[in-house]
């Protein structure tokens, strides 16, 4: 696909948290990433108000195993609660990821660079992503790496179908929507043996207003081109 990357991320732990759980003061992982999730990884590796990240599929690696643990929460008013979270347990995924240009974003035309763009994304990827990288949940650290999405076996390779349930899919925000409102996106996700293909924001009809937002302000003030970034590390114009 144009403008694609692919790349794994992995680690020790992951906690992708199903909202439900949290009204006891408890956290239990989803059984797979959100796709909001995987994309704040994306985003975590290259990120500019000119873009929109899509998620268009993962492939889960690692048979999924979970594992409990007592967390005392930060309090900020005092108290001793003991909370028990329930973390993803050793986890790999790959994914295949593309961008293109936020249209509702015109006041940021004057970076639409294409070429360069996708350059210094899949640089950022070999780097290992310009910022730190989490499964979920800022405890759980993982790591990035360029690779091919069918490279490798999968423990889900030939398994068919598993259904997954309601899950939240993501967060529509006014930057990429052009609507005044932050929004919460439902689907019902299947894993075809280990790859989750994910439908593009737009395709969700489940879809629920969460509060009323307004778009952060961006120009060339405030954000860096892409023609200004790719020379300041030293990449090569275009043939």
């Amino acid at each position: 696909m144009r403008n694609s990357v692919e790349f794994r991320v992995y680690g020790d732990y992951a906690l992708f948290t199903d909202p439900l759980t949290k009204i006891g003061g408890e956290k239990l992982s989803y059984q797979v990433p959100t796709y909001q999730a995987i994309k704040g990884i994306v985003e975590s590796c290259y990120w500019k108000p000119t873009l929109i990240m899509y998620v268009d599929r993962i492939r889960v690696m690692k048979p999924i195993r979970m594992e409990s643990k007592g967390v005392r929460p930060i309090e900020y008013g005092g108290g001793n609660t003991l909370a028990n979270y329930t973390y993803l347990k050793d986890v790999e995924y790959r994914v295949s990821a593309h961008f293109e240009f936020n249209m509702n974003r015109p006041d940021l035309a004057y970076d639409r660079n294409e070429f360069k763009h996708h350059n210094i994304f899949k640089r950022s990827v070999q780097a290992g992503g310009r910022r730190d990288i989490f499964l979920g949940t800022r405890e759980c650290q993982a790591y990035v790496e360029p690779c091919e999405l069918d490279d490798g076996e999968s423990f889900y390779d030939n398994y068919g179908e598993i259904h997954l349930g309601t899950m939240v899919h993501g967060l529509n925000y006014p930057d990429e929507t052009g609507r005044n409102q932050l929004e919460v996106r439902l689907w019902n996700p299947v894993m075809r043996n280990g790859i989750i293909e994910f439908p593009r924001p737009e395709d969700c009809n489940q879809v629920r207003v969460i509060s009323d937002m307004m778009p952060k302000s961006f120009d060339s003030s405030n954000v860096e081109s892409a023609d200004q970034l790719w020379a300041s590390i030293g990449g090569e114009e275009q043939a």
